[in-house]
C-alpha cells in the first residue's frame, strides 16, 4: 500500500469513532430507515417510489428544469407534452431508485438473485471465466446501483468507480454496501497504474462514463449532437489494459417486477488510439440506449454544464449559485 493510501486509511480509522457523535445522529436514523424499508417486498417499494417520485417533480423545480433542458438538447425529435411525460415519468423512477437504497447495503444474494435478470450475459461469463481483461462500460441509467450490487454478489466482484460523499455516516454505508461482496472502490485521485494492474490481473472494471468533468478533466466529444465535456479515460484503461469494452445497462423493470442488467457486444476496433474519437464513441453508445429507455437516463444532472468557449450556458443558474453570487456582492458592497 503506498504510502498516501496509508494516511487516508489512518485518516479514515481515526475518524471512525467519532461518527457516533450526536450530531451524525440523524444521518444513522436515515441509513436505520432505509435499512428496514428494504425488507418490504419490492412491488411495495416499488409503489411508495412511485409517489415519493410523484412529489419530488411538484417540490423540486430546478431540477425539473435540468431535466427539461437536457430533454430538448437530446431528444428534440419528441414533442413538448411527450418529453414532459418523458421528465414525470423520469421523477417516478428516481424515487424507486431512493427508496430501494437498501437493498443494495443489506440484501442476500438469494434476494438479488430473485430481484435482478441478467440478459446476454453468455460472453461475460466466459470471459470472467478465462480470466480475461474486462472493462464495463455502465451509463448512469437509474437502477445501476442495485444491479452493481447483484452482479458483484452472482457473477463477480470487480473494481468500481467512487465519489466521496459529504457525510461521513452516509459515505461509510454506501461504501460497505458496494464492497460488501469483494468489489474495491477507485477514486478520482487513487493512481491509475494500480487499477490497471487489476484489469489486467482479470478484475472487472465498472467504468461510469457520462458526467460532466469540467474543463480541465475533459474533452468535447458529441453527445446527441451538442458538444459536451467528456472524461477521455476509457480508451487509455482500455489500451494499457488490453481489455475488451463491454456497454452495460442497468434498468428497472415495469410495475415492479424486478430490475435487468443488460450486456452487449464488445465494442469492436476499440479503442482507436484518438482520445477523442474515443469520447465520441463511448458517447454515441449511450445516446442509442437513452433513445430506448428515456424515462430510465439520469437526465437530473447538469450534462452539458461547462460549454466550449465562448458558448452561451444552457441551463438557469442554480439557487445555491444565485446565493453565493448575493453573498459576494454583499461583502463586495460592505467592504
Amino acid at each position: 500500500m503506498s504510502s498516501a493510501s496509508s494516511k487516508r486509511t489512518s485518516n479514515s480509522a481515526a475518524s471512525g469513532p467519532r461518527l457516533w457523535l450526536p450530531r451524525y445522529w440523524p444521518a444513522w436514523l436515515v441509513v436505520g430507515f432505509f435499512s428496514l424499508l428494504s425488507r418490504l417486498p419490492f412491488r411495495i417499494l416499488w409503489a411508495l417510489g412511485q409517489g415519493l417520485g410523484r412529489a419530488s417533480y411538484l417540490v423540486l423545480p430546478g431540477r425539473r428544469a435540468v431535466a427539461r433542458t437536457n430533454l430538448e438538447i437530446c431528444l428534440p425529435e419528441l414533442s413538448r407534452s411527450e418529453r414532459e411525460a418523458v421528465v414525470r415519468e423520469h421523477f417516478g423512477w428516481l424515487g424507486v431508485a431512493v427508496v430501494c437504497q437498501g437493498i443494495g447495503w443489506r440484501a442476500s444474494p438469494s434476494r438479488l438473485r430473485r430481484l435482478v435478470r441478467f440478459e446476454q450475459v453468455e460472453f461475460v461469463e466466459q470471459c470472467l471465466a478465462e480470466g480475461r481483461a474486462v472493462v464495463f462500460l455502465v451509463p448512469h441509467f437509474i437502477a445501476l446501483e442495485l444491479c452493481g450490487t447483484a452482479f458483484a454478489a452472482l457473477l463477480n466482484p470487480g473494481t468500481y468507480m467512487y465519489q466521496r460523499i459529504r457525510n461521513p455516516v452516509i459515505d461509510l454505508t454506501m461504501k460497505k454496501g458496494r464492497s460488501r461482496f469483494g468489489s474495491l472502490p477507485v477514486e478520482r485521485h487513487d493512481d491509475l497504474r494500480g487499477l490497471i494492474r487489476r484489469v489486467k490481473n482479470g478484475m472487472p472494471f465498472f467504468y461510469l462514463p457520462d458526467q460532466d468533468p469540467g474543463r480541465r478533466r475533459g474533452v468535447f466529444a458529441p453527445f446527441c449532437g451538442v458538444p459536451a465535456a467528456t472524461v477521455p479515460t476509457l480508451g487509455r484503461i482500455a489500451r494499457l489494459s488490453g481489455a475488451l469494452v463491454i456497454p452495460t445497462f442497468a434498468r428497472y423493470l415495469p410495475r415492479g417486477t424486478g430490475l435487468e442488467l443488460r450486456f452487449g457486444a464488445p465494442l469492436a476496433d476499440f479503442p482507436s488510439g484518438d482520445e477523442e474519437a474515443d469520447a465520441g464513441r463511448m458517447n454515441q453508445v449511450i445516446e442509442e440506449r437513452l433513445r430506448q429507455m428515456p424515462a430510465q437516463y439520469f437526465w437530473v444532472h447538469r450534462r452539458f454544464k461547462t460549454r466550449p468557449e465562448g458558448e452561451p450556458p444552457l441551463y438557469p443558474e442554480s439557487r445555491r449559485r444565485r446565493r453565493r453570487r448575493a453573498k459576494a456582492v454583499a461583502k463586495a458592497g460592505g467592504s
